[in-house]
């Protein structure tokens, strides 16, 4: 099976990258804006003063060493992300990285690589899917995560699915790892929580703003620039 899944990979690896999207596909929208409602209700109810109360906790060196932490863990599923993309580069960067923040970073928790001039490249199975040329599909959002596409959505399936880390941890310390996500989650919510905020509960229509953002966003990531046609949406006014 294994090496099948290598042959298949290769394969659609050689392919060429997904066409160029620019316009907003969003045939699911009665049913997003459902979800996209539901989410701000969790936000409101649960979230924010959640992140709120452990950013006045931990805010500072304590929630920076639970986010290195978490990051370092996501390294070797990025790492993976970087073989199946054949973007050797990224992958010894990565490699390095982990083993460098791994040992002299105390399992992750300061980031000495990035001290020294080696950043983080961030990547996961829907740039995997890009890469493979997998057309971006219809904009949904997700319960409990928000704004995706459905590349994005299956991506992040795949990512949970192939986390090697996952396959390499005793038990008990997958659910450290699993609570320093958890964790990051809400510290990244308390840091920007002003522009959060202010799609969510400031915008004229927040399903729409935080589509667009998010569209915006994963194409800038993916293709490396925006045109105009990006820059506009149709379904905003």
């Amino acid at each position: 099976m294994a090496p099948l899944f290598v042959a298949v990979s290769l394969l659609l690896s050689a392919c060429a990258n997904a066409p160029h999207a620019t316009a907003v596909n969003d045939p699911y929208e009665r049913e997003n804006r459902i979800v996209h409602d539901l989410n701000k209700s969790l936000d409101r109810a649960i979230i924010k003063p959640i992140s709120g109360a452990y950013g006045n906790v931990a805010r500072g060196p304590i929630s920076s060493g639970v986010s290195n932490f978490s990051a370092n863990l996501s390294l070797p599923g990025m790492m993976l992300n970087d073989l199946l993309q054949l973007n050797l580069p990224e992958f010894f960067g990565n490699t390095f990285r982990f083993a460098l923040n791994s040992t002299f970073g105390l399992v992750g928790l300061f980031d000495v690589a990035g001290q020294n001039g080696l950043p983080e490249h961030t990547t996961d199975f829907g740039e995997t899917l890009f890469v493979w040329g997998v057309p971006e599909g219809a904009f949904i959002e997700l319960p409990g995560f928000g704004a995706s596409t459905e590349r994005a959505a299956i991506g992040t399936a795949v990512d949970f699915l192939i986390d090697p880390t996952s396959y390499f941890l005793p038990t008990n310390q997958k659910y450290v790892g699993t609570a320093a996500h958890v964790l990051h989650k809400l510290g990244d919510r308390d840091q920007f929580s002003d522009i959060v905020e202010s799609v969510l509960y400031e915008s004229e229509d927040s399903y729409a703003q935080a589509r667009i953002l998010y569209l915006q966003s994963r194409r800038r990531d993916l293709e490396g620039e925006l045109t105009d046609d990006d820059l506009e949406d149709p379904y905003a006014e």
